[in-house]
């Protein structure tokens, strides 16, 4: 599906999910208390499902059992073309699963560039998997309101 000015397109699940699957680093959201909180984590994908780890004691550590967003993105400054992909669904602490899904999830490469042992693994099951890809205004629209890409 297309806007009226065919610059916004709604992507479908499998464009999402190789969106999802290029990049190594996103983010997830959920909330605290009376707080919605938003942390950068590198992450691995086993199809549909995230995976990423943190540190007890963290904020992080939180999102388990929790209902989550994880959004990932990509903007190339040459074309004016960018995109966005979010899963909504429910973080699962993996760390000490014995079942072989839990076991699979911790053998996926997942590099934390934040300091510090990162041995809580994490994984988000989506529920709902959506995306959309959008292209900027003509560059003479552009450059005419200041804009230099």
């Amino acid at each position: 599906m297309t806007d009226h000015t065919g610059r916004l397109e709604a992507l479908d699940e499998h464009l999402c999910l190789e969106y999802l699957h290029s990049r190594s680093l996103g983010r997830v959201a959920f909330v605290t208390g009376d707080e919605v909180d938003i942390f950068p984590v590198n992450y691995a994908c086993d199809g549909s499902i995230v995976v990423y780890r943190t540190a007890a004691g963290t904020r992080l550590e939180r999102a388990p059992r929790a209902r989550v967003a994880f959004e990932v993105d990509g903007w190339d400054a040459q074309s004016l073309t960018g995109w966005s992909v979010v899963l909504k669904g429910v973080a699962i602490d993996v760390t000490r699963g014995t079942d072989p899904f839990s076991k699979a999830l911790r053998e996926r490469k997942v590099v934390p560039l934040a300091p510090g042992k990162r041995e809580r693994w994490i994984a988000i099951y989506p529920a709902l998997v959506t995306g959309r890809r959008f292209r900027g205004a003509p560059r003479e629209s552009l450059r005419a309101q200041g804009f230099r890409p």
